[in-house]
Formats: C-alpha cells, structure tokens, sequence
C-alpha cells in the first residue's frame, strides 16, 4: 500500500510541478479511484484570479464528472500540501474517506497543523488522513518556489 502512495504522490507532485513552470505556488493533487487517476489539478488562483481554484477544488470537480456524483466515497485524494480550510470542507462535502498528503503547511493547514477539520467529531462524516508521503520532496518543491520569490 505505501507504494501506491508513493506512485500516486509523484502524480501529484507532477501536478504541482506544473504549477510551478506557470508562476502559481505549487500544490498538485491527484483522486483516485479503483486505482485510476480521475481527477488531477494544480493550484491556478494567480492565473485564473480567483481564490477557488486551488488544486483540490479542480481535481474534485473532474472527479465528480468522472463518477456521475457529488460522492466520492470510494476515492482518495492525493495532495502535496496539507489541505487548506475550503479544501477541508469541499473533501468533507465530497465524503472523500481517505486523504493523503505530503508535507505539513503551518500557516494554514487544517489536517492537524492548526485544526483539523476532516476528524472533527461533530461532523457527520470524518476522514483518514495520511500525512508526510514524500515530504521531503513535496516540501523542498515549496521552498524553492518560495525562495525564487524572495531573489
């Protein structure tokens, strides 16, 4: 199982890469179900100008045309970065079981880092989360991103 996360992870950090190649903070994300990729997206808010299109948001968007559905509850999500509050919810509202994510955002995470949204109990659906699947990789990814900001 933890080589499929890590397969799946390096789809997603080619997501992310593309964001990156684009200017855009890089955060790449990849949904799978019965071990196909049906959604994929990279964070386009500069691009795009509008703050809901982070890579979550897209690739649940696929996702959903793919299944016929607003549930995706046989599915994983793969993101390089801990997600955000909206993508929290919008993964609650998909009733996505299973998160997977590379490294930890301290700043705005909500997978544990500031809150944890997907295990709140008062929800009525919580999720797994699987944190640090190449973080390394996926945090280096956001540091030289952010580095070249600051040249």
């Amino acid at each position: 199982m933890e080589n499929n996360h890590i397969y799946f992870m390096q789809k997603a950090l080619t997501e992310a890469r593309q964001g990156f190649s684009i200017g855009e903070v890089p955060i790449g994300c990849v949904i799978v179900y019965n071990g196909e990729i049906i959604g994929r997206g990279y964070n386009e808010r500069a691009t795009r100008k509008n703050v809901l299109f982070h890579a979550e948001i897209t690739a649940i968007n696929q996702a959903c045309e793919f299944i016929g559905d607003w549930r995706l509850e046989n599915c994983h999500i793969y993101i390089t970065l801990e997600p955000c509050a909206m993508c929290a919810g919008a993964i609650l509202q998909a009733r996505i079981p299973t998160v997977i994510f590379g490294a930890f955002s301290p700043k705005a995470g909500c997978a544990g880092s500031i809150l944890n949204i997907l295990n709140e109990p008062q929800f009525n659906h919580q999720v797994e989360i699987i944190s640090g699947v190449c973080e390394d990789e996926c945090a280096n990814l956001m540091s030289e991103f952010f580095s070249r900001l600051r040249i």
